[in-house]
């Protein structure tokens, strides 16, 4: 956690929560995977909670009071950095979540596929395939036949496509290293799933090391 994110009062002190009668609408993205999670709002206090605690809060219209995510059910989103649009009258929140952050069990309060990143779009289809293996269904997609050849075939897969991606790289053809950064990438993504993994992980792993 960036403490100079959470004792810092510019933040609060430039958001105009004039413009919106004391609440800011707060936007809540995945910090690993760029999902958009979920909106709220925020008065000046609900903000200040959020930036203290470390989870984020809102004010909750219906109820009149604030309202930590998570509180009842145990989902909560854990906070890890706010920024306030060009206007300062928008939050962006960056969080972790702890587990499903929709109500209805959904992992993000938009349940239209599009809505999501591209990467975390085909994860999800790379996972489905792997579902469809286990419950013996009948595929002929290509990601179902790597999952049926097992887990070595699959490294082995990874190891090849990274030597083609690194000898495209070494004889400068950039169009073909796109096309093996590519082929790298999905197979790692194949890979990461076998293992019961996704690119969050690796996403969180590289984050933590950055010192977020």
């Amino acid at each position: 956690m960036n403490k100079d994110i959470f004792t810092s009062a510019d933040l609060v002190n430039r958001a105009d929560f004039k413009k919106g009668n004391g609440l800011l609408p707060a936007i809540v993205q995945h910090s690993d995977t760029g999902d958009v999670l979920m909106q709220g709002w925020m008065d000046k206090t609900a903000l200040l909670a959020t930036l203290e605690l470390g989870l984020v809060t809102f004010y909750s219209r219906s109820k009149e009071r604030l309202w930590t995510k998570g509180e009842s059910s145990g989902n909560t989103l854990e906070c890890l950095a706010v920024s306030l649009d060009c206007d300062n009258d928008s939050l962006l929140v960056m969080a972790r979540p702890k587990g499903p952050t929709c109500h209805t069990g959904a992992e993000t309060c938009w349940h239209d596929q599009f809505a999501r990143p591209f990467l975390s779009r085909l994860g999800q289809v790379i996972s489905s395939r792997k579902q469809d293996v286990y419950k013996g269904s009948i595929s002929n997609s290509y990601t179902a036949s790597l999952f049926k050849s097992g887990s070595k075939r699959i490294a082995q897969k990874v190891g090849e496509e990274g030597v083609e991606c690194a000898l495209a790289g070494a004889t400068s053809d950039r169009d073909e290293l796109v096309n093996e950064a590519a082929d790298l990438m999905f197979h790692l993504m194949v890979l990461l799933e076998d293992q019961e993994l996704s690119l969050a992980d690796v996403q969180k792993r590289l984050a933590d090391r950055h010192g977020r």
